[in-house]
């Protein structure tokens, strides 16, 4: 293919089966650079976060005959892209050459003379499968597959499959799209030769946290299928592999599979929490109602980094205060050998890591993770007349300055971050709360709860939170609910990620 330099490129990129997940590392990497990103129905959500700001996202997605643009539209919007110099990906759900019609788009792009690659995907063919506990190659059961599409192009004059070849020589069939064509393809396999009692799963959004399997078999998935209520979309896998889900099934069995937690945390925070409910089955929703943004005037904290050498004590209280802290310490041209005449306390073990990457091991850590606790560890502390720097949020608990400054501390609170509203994704959140898809809600501070509160109209809160349960990471933040009239339903233990993790499974549990 001669290229020309005024064209851009096109990537058709596998998105994989639905957990964000299995995206390729390459995959990744074109979705991050793309100038234009032209996205299906079937490709995660999370994905499109990898887009550069400015990128061109549009929606193509087409699903049980709801159809954005037609397969023809796509492929000139694809073209139009192209020749317009940018760098286009196009990302497709599963791969792209497997029932994926990324072998027609190829062509138009060929026969348009723009230069394109291919980076294929995880297929959900073999994805959904292994989720749900079914190899679909076993050398017990099967020593050949075949994929085979549900759903034929409807305008050809009679079927291209040939089901007596299916039922009789391969050992597991893998059928995409075919829950409305289910009966049809059935009859078709008996009809060909395969015994009415050959075992059959159907697995629906595979990969997904809203995965769900039914089994049965030839002469009775029909029926199962249609009292589940399973619709698209699904795949189809007919063999004796089909067997081994009973010992073998693994992601449906995770503790909080099917429960849907809405994530309030500051969206650069949120990740680790996320990904950690995400690991024992949930379907995780960020919603920040938060955004932890510098403070408006440096010129405190710039003060007391010019004058490091006065303080005998430092003091942070959060992960945010440490990161904000060192951040202005390294651009006034300084960094951790300043602090070298300085003892160090911290609250919670997190703030206690987060400092030690900037090569610093606190003197102080309290037993439990909040204000008073360090209070007391203090106690054992002369600071009679030692000045104590303090960099947290402009908006922080008075409580710890005062009672130092009881004690005899000098205290010098600086503001090093502050907290601000955010209202990103609160209208797909009411959406979500009106039609009952929330399980639960999640808070790890007073300000998001605050925050959630002024997003959620008053006279509906009521109503749009009913039997909606809610978790929280203490008792501050628990006293903050309950004040603006919410019922918390079940608190950590330790004020941590960890332990409200813990704290969301044991309420689960019992």
């Amino acid at each position: 293919m001669k290229q020309n330099p005024e064209v851009g490129k096109v990537y058709l990129v596998g998105a994989g089966p639905g957990d964000p997940g299995l995206i390729t590392v390459k995959g990744t990497y074109c979705i991050q650079h793309a100038d234009a990103l032209i996205y299906d129905y079937l490709a995660a959500p999370e994905l499109i976060r990898y887009a550069r700001p400015g990128a061109e996202l549009i929606y193509v997605g087409k699903k049980g005959g709801d159809h954005t643009m037609s397969q023809e539209e796509i492929n000139a919007l694809i073209v139009e892209k192209a020749r317009q110099g940018l760098t286009v990906t196009r990302l497709k759900g599963g791969d792209p050459f497997i029932f994926g019609r990324g072998g027609e788009e190829a062509e138009e792009l060929m026969n348009d003379n723009i230069p394109f690659e291919i980076v294929p995907g995880v297929t959900s063919a073999v994805a959904a499968p292994a989720y749900a506990g079914i190899p679909l190659t076993h050398r017990k059961f099967a020593s050949s597959v075949a994929f085979i599409t549900g759903h034929e192009d409807p305008t050809k004059p009679e079927s291209s499959i040939n089901y007596h070849a299916l039922a009789d020589g391969i050992g597991t069939l893998v059928f995409f799209m075919g829950i409305k064509n289910l009966p049809n393809i059935i009859r078709n396999l008996i009809s060909g030769g395969k015994p009415a009692e050959t075992p059959v799963a159907v697995v629906r959004w595979g990969t997904t946290p809203r995965q769900e399997t039914v089994t049965g078999t030839l002469d009775t998935i029909v029926e199962i299928v249609k009292t589940a209520g399973i619709k698209a979309p699904a795949l189809i896998i007919v063999g004796d592999v089909v067997t081994l889900r009973d010992r073998l099934k693994w992601f449906e069995t995770r503790p909080l599979m099917g429960k849907c937690i809405v994530v309030t945390r500051a969206r650069a925070q949120a990740g680790s929490f996320t990904a950690r409910l995400a690991g024992l089955g949930a379907e995780c929703y960020e919603c920040p109602t938060i955004r932890v943004v510098p403070p408006e005037d440096w010129s405190p904290l710039d003060e007391a980094i010019a004058h490091l050498r006065d303080y005998h004590w430092l003091v942070f209280t959060s992960v945010n205060g440490v990161d904000f802290f060192f951040k202005r310490l390294f651009e006034k041209g300084k960094d951790a050998r300043h602090l070298g005449n300085l003892r160090t306390a911290v609250i919670g073990p997190a703030t206690q890591d987060r400092l030690q990457d900037f090569g610093l091991r606190a003197d102080i850590v309290p037993e439990t993770f909040r204000a008073e606790s360090i209070i007391d560890a203090f106690k054992n502390e002369r600071v009679t007349g030692q000045k104590v720097l303090l960099p947290r949020a402009l908006e922080a608990r008075p409580i710890l300055p005062v009672e130092l400054s009881a004690m005899g501390a000098q205290v010098n609170e600086v503001a090093t971050y502050q907290t601000t509203m955010t209202t990103e994704g609160s209208d797909e959140l009411l959406e979500k709360l009106k039609n009952r898809q929330i399980d639960m809600i999640t808070f790890t501070s007073s300000s998001t709860v605050r925050n959630f509160c002024r997003m959620i109209p008053e006279t509906d809160r009521h109503t749009l939170l009913k039997d909606i349960a809610i978790a929280s990471i203490g008792p501050i933040t628990t006293e903050t609910a309950q004040t603006l009239g919410l019922n918390v339903s079940t608190e950590a233990t330790d004020y941590t990620i960890d332990g409200l993790c813990c704290a969301i499974l044991d309420y689960y549990a019992n």
